[in-house]
């Protein structure tokens, strides 16, 4: 097992934290390294735990995004239906 692996496995609970959970708990981690009031060890552990949330961030916006659909209407204005959004 790498390290990366090692480190999820130790984070297993981020898997089933929602969204604004996850984003909350990385924010404050980022607030603590910014301030630097913590120890070298404990500023290892916790940036790995903001790894593994901010990959959990990403998943789950990505699985949004793939459900977001744009309306797409007739010249008269009239719903004609959805296609895919492109956030591009």
């Amino acid at each position: 097992m790498n390290t990366t692996s090692k480190a999820h496995a130790r984070h297993a609970d981020v898997r089933d934290m929602t969204f604004e959970r996850a984003l909350k708990e990385l924010e404050a981690i980022v607030g603590r390294l910014e301030r630097g009031d913590v120890e070298l060890e404990e500023s290892i552990v916790i940036y790995e735990r903001g790894e593994a949330l901010k990959e959990h961030c990403d998943r789950l916006l990505k699985q949004a995004e793939a459900k977001v659909e744009k309306l797409t209407f007739n010249a008269d204005g009239t719903p004609r239906g959805t296609e895919p959004l492109d956030p591009q």
